[in-house]
């Protein structure tokens, strides 16, 4: 199903995505219909600088949502698209797949075409923030890619891992019991937390000059991200990679650091650990299986590298 909704002065898309997909309303939840799947989306408003929607539902159907924006010129919003954030450990319907967690950075015309496959669950968050907010509130932190996010008139995409710090916030927010005339605010200090959680993992980054990047390049390195993730047997080729993007080896690894804040073979890599992790608490695959099916021949070799980015050799980590 193909869905195209128009955003007028950036007011959002929630109600106008409920009424085109037939959704009801029930306060300030709007519940999929029972044909199209189940769940929830609810959403916070302040004002025209600061907006939350939480997703948490699936769908039976792929829906395509297509955005046009209809923003005045300097009005348009920075997105932070929040995704896989909320504990997936107590899924019920085991046939589901889950989003990738990651934190997706742009301007609001660069997110304008959101694909929601079926038979995924989504649990996201979604923050949209005018750059005279984030000016205010982190104008002060010094880093090329937040400078990007601030004032850059070039495009720029960013993305980052979703933290601890981040799903912890999200669950709080989620189970909280407080009275409803305190949901307003509360979710907005909440909200505000979260922002500060992204650019505290922004702030880590190298600090190398970000660059403008043309949506035809976006396209290009999501491609790849998401060839990695297809392929995590199997070590990425730089030189075939780039060579199908129509790139140059230097210019992709560029645009792919900057983009993702990892080099292709180190973002492979953390991919790679990310999935051995979901293997061995998800499906419960024993370490051997986790290690031979992403590609490892060497399980010392396995074991080395998981410590490395989970912290915990995978055998006490599939104890825990």
């Amino acid at each position: 199903m193909k869905i195209e909704v128009v955003d007028k002065n950036g007011s959002g898309i929630l109600y106008k995505f409920a009424d085109a997909i037939g959704a009801s309303v029930r306060g300030r939840f709007i519940d999929i219909p029972k044909n199209l799947g189940e769940g929830y989306m609810t959403g916070f408003n302040w004002g025209n600088d600061l907006r939350m929607m939480i997703r948490n539902y699936y769908l039976k159907e792929e829906i395509v949502l297509e955005r046009k924006n209809e923003i005045p010129e300097g009005r348009e919003n920075v997105i932070f698209f929040l995704s896989g954030i909320f504990d997936s450990s107590v899924q019920k319907h085991e046939k589901l797949a889950a989003e990738q967690p990651n934190v997706f950075i742009a301007m609001q015309s660069v997110s304008s075409v959101l694909s929601m496959p079926q038979n995924t669950f989504f649990r996201s968050i979604t923050i949209s923030a005018s750059r005279e907010y984030l000016q205010h509130h982190f104008g002060e932190l010094k880093h090329p890619a937040v400078s990007s996010i601030l004032s850059s008139k070039n495009t720029f995409v960013f993305e980052t891992e979703i933290s601890p710090a981040m799903i912890t916030t999200a669950s709080e927010m989620m189970h909280q019991s407080i009275p409803e005339s305190l949901e307003n605010h509360y979710h907005k200090i909440k909200c505000e937390e979260l922002l500060c959680h992204i650019f505290s993992l922004i702030l880590q980054r190298e600090e190398t000059p970000a660059s403008g990047i043309h949506i035809k390049d976006i396209k290009a390195l999501y491609a790849i991200k998401y060839h990695l993730q297809s392929n995590l047997d199997k070590a990425p080729d730089i030189s075939s990679i780039a060579k199908q993007a129509g790139m140059s080896e230097p210019k992709l690894r560029k645009l792919f650091r900057q983009t993702f804040g990892k080099g292709v073979f180190e973002y492979y890599q953390f991919m790679r650990m990310q999935e051995a992790s979901r293997l061995l608490k998800e499906e419960h695959l024993s370490v051997s299986e986790t290690g031979y099916q992403l590609g490892f021949t060497n399980l010392s070799h396995f074991s080395r590298v998981f410590e490395q980015h989970i912290g915990l050799k995978p055998k006490k980590y599939s104890a825990l």
